[in-house]
């Protein structure tokens, strides 16, 4: 039986990774079971991406936590460890400390020119409207993006 092949994530070399955004999903190990968006859970995962975010290891635009994945739009700085180890480390990191059982590997799509980073930010943000776990995406408790962004207005 074939196997399938991986594609990799780190970008090509001419990339500069801290002037790209990616948006990248990390599903859990078993899907469509409430693992993330619960009170335990999901503000506690949050705060590890605000606390790298503080640290410097990851510039993350907007996060939502779904019962079973997180969406991420982040860059990564030029001169840290890479996109694939970062993101490794929090999966990691995570897994030990709030013991979520993440699926191997994740999703990346670099955001190119052509593609709207507000247009991936209304998906992520609608996501747990079009799962049907609240009417208006104002109402998800699980999601966070820095106050220095685009979508601080959106808050008001």
């Amino acid at each position: 039986m074939p196997t399938r092949r991986t594609l990799p994530h780190e970008p090509p070399r001419w990339i500069d990774p801290s002037r790209e955004i990616w948006f990248i999903t990390v599903c859990c190990e078993t899907r469509r079971a409430n693992q993330l968006a619960c009170d335990e859970i999901g503000p506690a995962l949050i705060e590890t991406i605000q606390h790298r975010n503080r640290s410097g290891v990851w510039w993350t635009w907007l996060v939502t936590v779904m019962p079973d994945h997180v969406h991420l739009l982040a860059s990564f700085p030029s001169t840290g460890d890479g996109m694939v180890r970062v993101m490794t480390e929090w999966k990691r990191w995570t897994a030990r400390s709030l013991k979520i059982r993440w699926q191997q590997n994740f999703f990346d799509h670099r955001l190119r020119h052509d593609e709207s980073y507000l247009a991936k930010a209304d998906y992520i943000l609608h996501n747990p409207v079009r799962a049907g776990l609240v009417a208006h995406w104002e109402q998800w408790p699980y999601r966070w993006w820095p106050e220095d962004t685009i979508f601080t207005d959106l808050a008001r």
